[in-house]
């Protein structure tokens, strides 16, 4: 595993320099991990997020983590799910990467993601895993500057697709 971890938690309790919220493109709360940020880290997130004026799909910008554990929070915008054909696996993998970018430009050492896209935006959520884990494993494998990569899970569902991700990446390294 190494830097890598997965766990079944709730990302707002989760001690990270950094946290990914699975923003719209908006950056202003939604619904699912993005409310959930936005109600934890209170209303001088929302006020630092609307002068940032919203994120294209794919890619990320970042704020401070006010009442969160962690000292930031980078926002990514995921994909929606459209079967497949409209570029979702790149932008998804662009999500994870520029979130990553971000996170060393702001010398941040241990970051956490939640599963970008499974949950309203309807991404499958074993292939998401494989996105997610493959950009991050090539991202780790370029760079030594990040100690920890956390994937937060929400439900047992997830943890178990990432897990899978995992064993499969693993027995290909092999």
């Amino acid at each position: 595993m190494g830097r890598m971890h997965i766990i079944l938690d709730d990302i707002t309790k989760i001690k990270a320099d950094a946290i990914v919220n699975a923003a719209n493109n908006t950056l202003l709360g939604g619904g699912g991990v993005d409310g959930a940020i936005h109600r934890a880290a209170g209303s001088e997130l929302l006020e630092e997020c609307r002068k940032l004026n919203g994120c294209e799909t794919g890619r990320a910008k970042i704020t401070k983590g006010y009442n969160l554990p962690a000292k930031y929070v980078i926002h990514t915008v995921g994909p929606v799910w459209h079967g497949g054909n409209d570029n979702e696996d790149q932008l998804l993998a662009a999500c994870y990467r520029n979130s990553l970018e971000l996170a060393i430009e702001n010398g941040i050492k241990t970051i956490a993601f939640p599963s970008i896209s499974t949950g309203v935006y309807r991404f499958p959520v074993r292939r998401a895993a494989k996105i997610a884990l493959g950009e991050i494993f090539r991202f780790l494998n370029g760079n030594s500057s990040i100690d920890k990569v956390v994937m937060v899970c929400f439900d047992e569902k997830t943890m178990e697709a990432y897990v899978e991700a995992l064993d499969e990446i693993e027995e290909k390294r092999r």
